[in-house]
């Protein structure tokens, strides 16, 4: 570096700049500094020292700064006058910097900040600038020590004073300014303050990331929890990966950690673990620890201590190991602070951050992320009999569970969970011989579900149980359960009908006067109904196996059968609703939503739909509401694929209010899923929607669904943000769910593609974006149709393009053209493309030659324009739009070259050295711009008024250019005629602005 010269500097000044900001970019500015000092050259030295100064300040080594400042400061007081107004601004700027850093600087002396301070305030005096920047540095220093009287005099004196080319932008103020009230517990007062920023009225550099982050824990106190979410979201999104964010990322952390959502925080500590390490920053390091540790000490308090977690210097830790590391490390910082400041402001703080309780058990964010690991060795569960219960109240809970199960309500195995817990703490002669028999009944039930190979076993002593205490009614049942775990088992059919059939007996054979006979009957029969189609699909899939190889003629046999089967299957459920629908409606209401769905599969949806209305409509009046939120999400989604959204709303709010005591956790999230579906797809608001299935996410991730349900809820939550505006949010639900989706069929995985590549491109992201739409075009390859591979590849060139991408924009590009060309059908999407090649033929530099091969392109596509309209009759709307646009942009290339390579301003004819165009080239050129204009401007009249804005743009243009050839007159008469045309019109028909805007061109052309 020493050998450079100052040119050479200045070139590597430029192209540090741009490198990305971190320990790299900041060792090359130290080296292009030295090198600078080097070379001789002040003005280049100045240069190095300023963009030394302006990495450090993006990164986590800020506080390096104070040294280039320094030197910077000394070069000023040693000759005032090699620095230009653009120099004296840049290093004052730079003043209000260095005041934070040795602020934040534990090694630097309060009396030396103090001095430093005195001698800001003093320069900034002499300098002419106001005291308001001083007052802000002054309110720092107070706050940091402990002052609170100091700070509040020097908040109230900056605000008062007045604002000037000193004052920080107005988004870092507002920053402070809310952090002054938050720091006060005035969190409704420091959002509101927040307010401009959090909105994006104001905005820089690093707002609104900062502010975003600093928002959360206000927000979650206030209840204001969606703004909280919806603020990580897009507040995280902006500060992934920034060093210098390192504060607001451990705030981001420390949400995760206070919500429930200690996973999601693990992912964002994984993403930034390298960052757990002494930092030149201390304050920097301090703040992101703290951040860190709170989620660090709710991992332990969960039974996490003992997970392995970033690595820390190189060494694996366990979660208890680094949260002691981090501790002391953070406490050490602190005790620094104290020390210097005289006070114990800073530890203070950090203590009262560490012990910071949780907002939220569980607040759902969206986002995808994967559960915490079941802690090693962890204790099941506290019991329920740890804490006693009266004689009374254990009766209570038993009576409550006995009606729960006699009726089916979702809450009986919850109960019958706690009853077991409380009978398993009691001695065994204690406990009355009928609940021991439940007791085994439930445990022998879950074992059933569970698919375990003793559940047989467990069902046949709990019959032959109930039958020794005289409960017939509850053998019945036992025999019944066999029959439905021999089937779930893979039984037999002849073994489960056998089993079936025994229930039935059972139930026949109750006494007449047991009240509950007629429903034990009803219960088996309806068993035996719902399993029958089962048992013949079995038995068809047997005998298939056995004859494989049976040609049509018995393939048609068995169709026939099916048909007949199918028909006996209508006509007993129809008999069993008919039978039992007045007086067991609950069970009728059970057989009306099979009929529904046999009705469905049949392809009759009107029938479908009376049926599960009326199923529905049973449960309800039977005091069941839980059993009609199948049947109403099942008729609200086929009422929606009818393109009934209102009747489909309907339904499926009424199945969210009937789902209220469902305690399955699938079911909760189907019943959100499908609201939020019908709203996004008729008349709902999107925040609604957005709030289903946001809530259907957290459901299907309860239910061990997330890569399944939870991924469909999340894309439906990603396309009711985006329809609501909230795009960061969309693209970052969408991207969590994405790995999720691509493994749901190839065409989910190219709609996410898509779907997540436009979000992207919205956000500005153009390189991401591109990445999707290529992959997208990956996927449909090897598609028949080639029109979406052709879109995609489009799509990735724009993106590629705005990257600066510029080669990879042409390969894509030409690829999507030759793929429109296939189809012949795209002539709009192909003349886009070649308008896009022809800019990117000037990619690097306007020459002739350049220029000359994007008029080619320009020409080309004018000429599948002009061949479409001769095909198509000459009036397509569309296409005319295209060839005008196509004209108005041909003439700009034509434009660019003439600013590019015509004569200087002094108006010398002959080319300078270098290939300038003659001044008859020139004049040459700019009458064909004219034309060029002229004929787009026809075009766009022929259009109508939607168009009169293009057309005045190009008149506009024409105009201009004809003042350039030393022609005004010529020009305003353009104008003017187009402003006589337009004041002719009915008032109302032209937009406001045209005809002032006309006059001032025509004065302006003619003054």
């Amino acid at each position: 570096m020493s050998t450079l010269t100052a040119d050479e500097i200045r070139r590597a000044l430029y192209e540090n700049r741009s490198l990305p900001h971190g320990a790299a970019r900041n060792a090359q500015a130290e080296a292009l500094t030295a090198a600078a000092e080097v070379c001789g050259d002040t003005g280049v030295f100045r240069a190095a020292l300023v963009n030394q100064i302006d990495a450090y300040e993006y990164s986590a080594e800020r506080s390096r700064m104070v040294v280039p400042f320094a030197r910077l400061l000394q070069e000023h007081d040693r000759d005032p006058s090699a620095f230009d107004s653009g120099d004296a601004h840049s290093l004052f700027w730079r003043f209000k910097w260095v005041s934070g850093q040795i602020i934040s600087s534990p090694d630097v002396p309060i009396s030396s900040v103090t001095g430093y301070l005195d001698d800001m305030e003093k320069r900034y005096r002499i300098a002419g600038y106001s005291e308001r920047a001083v007052r802000q540095s002054e309110y720092f220093l107070a706050d940091a020590i402990g002052d609170d009287d100091r700070a509040e005099r020097a908040m109230a004196q900056w605000r008062a004073a007045d604002r000037d080319a000193m004052s920080d932008c107005h988004a870092c103020e507002t920053n402070s300014q809310g952090v002054f009230w938050a720091t006060k517990g005035e969190d409704a007062k420091a959002i509101e303050v927040w307010e401009p920023v959090l909105t994006g009225e104001q905005t820089c550099m690093e707002e609104p990331h900062r502010v975003l982050a600093r928002s959360l824990l206000p927000l979650l106190r206030l209840g204001r929890t969606d703004e909280a979410r919806s603020n990580h979201l897009r507040g995280y999104r902006m500060a992934r990966g920034k060093e210098s964010l390192l504060r607001a990322i451990g705030q981001h952390i420390e949400f995760c950690a206070l919500t429930g959502n200690e996973a999601r925080g693990v992912e964002i500590l994984a993403e930034h673990g390298a960052h757990l390490r002494p930092l030149v920053d201390v304050k920097t390091q301090l703040d992101f620890y703290a951040g860190v540790l709170v989620l660090l000490r709710r991992l332990v308090e969960l039974g996490h201590g003992a997970d392995p977690t970033v690595p820390y210097e190189g060494s694996a830790r366990t979660v208890e190991e680094l949260h002691g590391i981090l501790r002391a490390e953070a406490l050490d910082i602190a005790r620094r602070f104290d020390v210097r400041n005289g006070t114990a402001r800073v530890s203070e703080r950090l203590t009262e951050r560490l012990s910071r309780a949780p907002l939220a058990d569980a607040l759902p964010l969206g986002v995808r992320s994967a559960a915490l690991p079941q802690p090693a060795g962890a204790a099941p569960a506290p019991a329920a009999a740890s804490v006693p219960v009266s004689a009374a109240e254990f009766g209570g809970l038993v009576e409550q569970a006995r009606v729960a199960r006699d009726t089916g309500h979702p809450g009986a195995d919850r109960l019958w969970a706690e009853v077991v817990v409380r009978v398993s703490a009691l001695p065994e002669p204690d406990v009355h011989p009928l609940l021991l028999a439940e007791v085994a009944e439930h445990r022998a039930l879950t074992a059933a579900r569970a698919g375990a190979p003793d559940a047989a076993e467990l069902l046949t002593a709990v019959r032959d149980g109930y039958r020794a205490l005289g409960r017939a009614d509850r053998a019945a049942l036992a025999e019944l359960r066999l029959a439905s775990s021999a089937a779930q088992a893979g039984a037999a059919p002849e073994e489960v009908r056998a089993l079936l059939a025994a229930g039935l007996r059972a139930a026949e054979e109750l006494d007449a006067a047991e009240p509950l006979r007629a429903r034990r009957i009803a219960v088996a029969e309806l068993s035996a109904l719902r399993l029958e189609p089962y048992l013949r699909s079995a038995e068809a899939a047997r005998e298939h196996a056995r004859e494989h190889g049976d040609g049509d003629g018995h393939a048609h046999e068995h169709g026939h059968d099916h048909e007949h089967e199918h028909g006996l299957l209508v006509a007993e459920l129809a008999s069993f609703v008919s039978s039992y629908g007045q007086d067991i409606p609950d069970l009728a209401s059970e057989a009306e939503e099979m009929l529904g769905r046999v009705a469905l599969s049949q392809g009759d949806t009107e029938r479908a739909l009376e049926l599960l209305a009326s199923a529905a409509d049973r449960a309800v009046g039977a005091g069941r509401p839980w059993r009609a939120t199948d049947a109403l999400v099942l008729r609200a989604g086929v009422l929606l694929s009818l393109g009934r959204p209102e009747e489909a709303e309907e339904a499926a709010r009424s199945g969210l209010e009937h789902s209220a005591e469902v305690t399955d956790a699938e079911e909760q999230g189907i019943v959100r899923l499908t609201l939020a579906d019908v709203l996004l797809r008729g008349q709902g608001t999107a925040a609604e929607a957005a709030e289903h299935a946001l809530a259907a996410a957290h459901w299907f991730d309860q239910a061990g669904l997330a890569a399944d349900g939870g991924a469909q809820a999340r894309r439906m939550l990603a396309q009711a943000y985006a329809r609501d505006g909230r795009t960061a949010d969309a693209a970052e639900v969408l991207q969590s769910a994405l790995p999720d989706l691509l493994e749901h069929g190839e065409g989910q995985a190219v709609s996410a593609r898509d779907f997540l590549g436009n979000l992207l491109r919205d956000l500005r992201e153009p390189r991401a974006a591109a990445e999707q739409f290529l992959l997208a075009a990956d996927l449909v390859e090897d598609w028949e149709d080639p029109r979406p591979q052709a879109g995609f590849a489009q799509a990735a060139a724009d993106s590629l393009s705005d990257a600066g991408l510029a080669d990879e924009a042409v390969a894509a590009y030409r690829r999507a053209l030759e793929l429109r060309r296939l189809t012949g059908d795209a002539v709009v999407s192909e003349v886009r493309i070649l308008r896009s090649l022809a800019w990117l033929e000037m990619r690097e530099e306007v020459t002739e030659e350049t220029v000359a091969a994007a008029r080619a392109l320009m020409d080309e596509a004018a000429e599948v324009l002009e061949a479409a309209l001769a095909a198509d009759g000459g009036e397509a709307a569309e296409l005319l739009s295209e060839l005008a646009q196509t004209w108005h942009q041909l003439a700009q290339v034509l434009d660019r070259l003439v600013g590019t390579l015509g004569p200087d301003r002094d108006g010398k004819e002959e080319p300078p050295a270098g290939g300038h165009l003659s001044a008859a080239a020139v004049e040459a050129l700019r009458l064909e711009e004219i034309e060029l204009w002229e004929r787009a401007a026809e075009l766009y009249a022929r259009l109508g008024l939607e168009n009169l804005q293009d057309r005045f743009q190009c008149l506009n243009n024409a105009a201009w250019t004809e003042h350039e050839l030393g022609r005004p007159e010529a020009g305003a008469a353009r104008m003017s005629a187009l402003l006589e045309e337009v004041e002719t019109l009915p008032e109302g028909m032209a937009p406001e602005w045209v005809v002032p805007q006309a006059r001032r061109i025509i004065a302006n052309l003619t003054a």
